[in-house]
């Protein structure tokens, strides 16, 4: 999964073909209009609040969450004194750099590009759907063992190849065991680099919040008996599929993200989980009907776009379940605003 996503020039994620919106492979809360980013601006604003002026992004997309975060602080009088975007992918930041010139030149904010994590940073940290691109282990438990499935080549043809798990791998998955009783043959994913990532951000984060966005559940609902196949799925011009061998390289894959897991390894690395809810629950809170409020209903051609993006954010049927928001701080001491409805910590 790491190569086929991140190798240099022939990864999905370093290559250059279109992924994001209607002419690319998926289309993520951003890409869907600006009400996403508006909505969020409010939480973003109160962390800046409570911590530092500042916000770095991880895995930034096309651009547009940027954009249209910055210009809604610049309307709420709560820009950042620096925007920064901490991205993998050479052809993403060029598309990044042409959607943020516009506006870059229009607000007094320095935005500018991260290799890789800064040294102390004290601020937001937000990752919309990063999490989800983390390559995962396959992890298939058996009754006399635990096997890791790997990837095989049969006669020119990738296939694959199981052997018993071992290390941190295999501890992981004797925990999932004795929580959650996977029957024999069960099939799911562990995403150890997970706990890797936010133990570098324990390590640099002084003051602030992460904000992650990504669809998951807590990991009672993650290795659920009937979710015996795993979660892992391809993305290819909006077709979703579970075959990972079909054009490496051409294609995203991702797996749902167990929140449980992500909670464990934050409070590890030195954060305060400071909230857990649903999308629908988290953009509420923060104030969107209010905000799709501010373009009148009269005004047809502005209206139902905008009515028809907050119908997919917060429907339970499209992001609005599945779709989970986290808030993982040091130093805030406040509940935050976007999760004073709905709040499911204790789901975790």
């Amino acid at each position: 999964m790491d190569r086929a996503l991140y190798a240099p020039g022939l990864g999905y994620y370093s290559g250059g073909a279109h992924k994001l919106g209607a002419a690319g492979d998926f289309v993520t809360a951003p890409e869907l209009g600006p009400l996403f980013a508006q909505t969020l601006a409010a939480q973003v604003a109160e962390i800046c609040a409570l911590s530092d002026p500042h916000i770095i992004e991880v895995g930034a997309g096309s651009g547009r969450l940027a954009a249209d975060l910055l210009r809604e602080l610049a309307a709420r009088q709560a820009l950042p004194e620096s925007y920064r975007i901490l991205e993998v992918s050479g052809e993403l930041r060029a598309r990044q750099q042409a959607a943020l010139r516009e506006v870059a030149a229009q607000l007094p904010t320095r935005i500018n590009w991260l290799d890789r994590f800064p040294e102390h940073f004290s601020g937001v940290v937000l990752a919309n759907e990063v999490l989800d691109a983390m390559p995962v282990h396959l992890v298939v438990w058996q009754d006399d063992d635990i096997l890791e499935r790997g990837v095989g080549l049969a006669d020119g043809q990738f296939v694959w190849q199981d052997r018993p798990a071992s290390g941190r791998l295999r501890e992981r998955a004797q925990t999932i065991a004795a929580e959650c009783s996977p029957p024999p043959g069960y099939l799911g994913e562990i995403a150890l680099l997970s706990d890797d990532w936010l133990y570098e951000w324990g390590q640099r984060l002084t003051r602030g919040a992460l904000l992650l966005l990504d669809y998951g559940f807590p990991r009672h609902e993650y290795y659920h008996a009937q979710r015996s196949a795993g979660t892992l799925m391809c993305h290819y011009r909006h077709r979703a599929h579970g075959d990972p061998f079909y054009l490496p390289g051409l294609q995203d894959i991702t797996a749902h993200v167990d929140f449980t897991a992500i909670a464990e390894a934050a409070c590890a690395a030195g954060f305060e989980l400071l909230g857990y809810t649903t999308q629908a629950g988290f953009l509420l809170a923060c104030g969107l009907l209010e905000i799709l409020a501010r373009t009148p209903a009269e005004d047809a051609p502005r209206y139902l776009p905008l009515a028809n993006a907050a119908q997919k954010l917060i429907s339970p049927a499209e992001m609005g379940e599945l779709f989970k928001v986290m808030a993982l701080g040091k130093g805030i001491g406040h509940a935050l605003l976007g999760f004073q409805r709905g709040e499911r910590s204790h789901t975790l």
